[in-house]
């Protein structure tokens, strides 16, 4: 990722003189090239994109574009960084309740497999898989920065509920990582690989979390 890239992803943009922003940190100019960047991206692919297709359909000019991304690949890294923290953000809003801990983790389980496997999600894992071999730090970015991940956000979740004496676990990496799995895995990959058309409708959703909430709380939940 290029230093400008950098700066404007840590750096929060602040307004010039008269209300205006500096050239290249308009939140909402970037985040329009952004969503325009990624209907062409799950449209025809990274490979087959173009920084001129990108530039018609985010309705910007080509040297705005550039004044905010040196290339293509900067762009591709930012749609992945902003789908996964606002993936994390809606599960970080159903983990901020009080109610009990079974029912918090059934409705995390439930929101995150319908969203992991909607069609959006889908067609971006797919792009993203399509270019990982180019892009190694891609999928490094997505799994495993935080605080933007959703497993991160689960194991401050484990670890509020440790601390009020309702779980028992000893490394809340691996235990985040089960439920995960235990909660998405199946249906993500038939989606991925096109063995499931569709979101799995409620009452699936809800059969597989339940077992997944009953065997992470058989293993983790406090013992009297």
């Amino acid at each position: 990722m290029t230093k400008q890239t950098q700066t404007l992803e840590t750096t929060p943009p602040a307004a010039a003189a008269g209300g205006r922003f500096a050239a290249g940190e308009d939140p909402a100019k970037r985040e329009q090239i952004i969503a325009g960047a990624k209907r062409v991206f799950m449209t025809v692919g990274f490979d087959a994109a173009s920084m001129n297709d990108i530039t018609r359909e985010a309705g910007v000019s080509k040297g705005t574009i550039y004044v905010y991304f040196a290339s293509k690949e900067d762009l591709f890294v930012a749609m992945v960084d902003r789908e996964r923290d606002r993936i994390a953000s809606d599960m970080r809003d159903i983990l901020a309740g009080s109610g009990p801990v079974e029912e918090m983790l059934s409705t995390l389980g439930v929101s995150f497999a319908r969203h992991i496997t909607s069609p959006q999600v889908v067609d971006a894992m797919r792009t993203v898989i399509g270019v990982v071999q180019r892009m190694p730090n891609l999928s490094r970015r997505f799994f495993h920065t935080t605080p933007g991940n959703v497993r991160h956000v689960l194991e401050e979740f484990l670890r509020r509920h440790i601390a009020l004496g309702t779980l028992q676990i000893d490394d809340t990496d691996l235990a985040a990582r089960q439920f995960i799995e235990m909660a998405t895995g199946s249906f993500f990959k038939f989606r991925l690989f096109g063995d499931l058309d569709d979101v799995p409708c409620d009452a699936e959703l809800e059969r597989a979390i339940s077992g997944a909430v009953r065997v992470f709380m058989a293993a983790y939940g406090a013992k009297d």
